[in-house]
């Protein structure tokens, strides 16, 4: 090879590069602002009336139940992310973010119980370890040269197994499988951190245009934000100190 043909295989190499890094960032921003968004949503949930619209407290008892409309807000996250992939695959790109916004908003009042539970000392202190946990694995996914493709898709199967212990707990109310279930999600949302990273590092083309990205980006972050909020929901209910 020439002098002159390293040199444009050289240049050639360093504009994927830079594309790929300036898509992460994209994506990671997206997905860091949706947690902002989330924590302001709880916290005007938390400071307003709207609270006692969605949580009712039994303070003798120590729970917190939901009304008919804090079922709704809780619910309806899961009807949005299937709002979310349809307009993200056949709409356009602003009804895709708003959809997004959207759905950090309705996730930030449905966790804004979590400030009624627990202690505020034992929320920031699991929230720092949920990010520490997340920017390790996220480092691994995205610098690992080891194929995850095996590990994550047992992870999403394991993924299953939980949601369907957690339905048939609800009418079990057993202790040892809540903290069961708990464990094992934990381990999942980490593991799947890692994939989820690599996956969305797969994901991109050089040759793809402004908008091709754009939906990846948010596809991507929206896969990261969840991972995210889950592996923070049950690493509170293992390590979060009740009121």
């Amino acid at each position: 090879m020439s002098e002159s043909e390293q040199i444009v295989r050289k240049s050639a190499i360093e504009r994927v590069d830079e594309g790929l890094r300036q898509y992460m960032i994209k994506v990671f921003n997206y997905m860091g602002l949706s947690l902002v968004v989330t924590a302001l949503a709880a916290y005007v949930t938390l400071y307003t009336p709207m609270i006692n619209w969605m949580f009712s407290v039994d303070q003798a008892a120590q729970t917190v139940s939901l009304s008919a409309f804090g079922w709704i807000i809780t619910l309806a996250p899961l009807a949005m992310i299937f709002g979310f992939n349809a307009v993200l695959n056949k709409g356009s790109m602003a009804a895709a973010q708003a959809m997004f916004w959207a759905f950090s908003v309705v996730m930030g009042m449905s966790l804004a119980d979590i400030a009624l539970i627990y202690t505020g000392d034992s929320i920031a202190r699991v929230f720092l370890i949920t990010a520490a946990t997340f920017g390790g694995m996220s480092l691994f996914g995205y610098t690992t040269k080891k194929d995850l493709t095996g590990i994550g898709s047992f992870m999403y199967m394991g993924l299953w197994g939980i949601i369907i212990a957690s339905i048939v707990n609800i009418f079990l109310k057993s202790s040892g499988l809540y903290y069961a279930i708990s464990y094992i999600a934990v381990l999942i949302f980490t593991v799947l951190t890692a994939y989820d990273v690599q996956t969305i590092k797969a994901m991109y083309y050089s040759s793809d245009n402004e908008d091709t990205v754009s939906r990846k980006a948010i596809a991507g972050a929206m896969n990261l934000y969840l991972d995210f909020i889950n592996l923070f929901i049950y690493l509170m209910r293992i390590m979060g100190d009740r009121k």
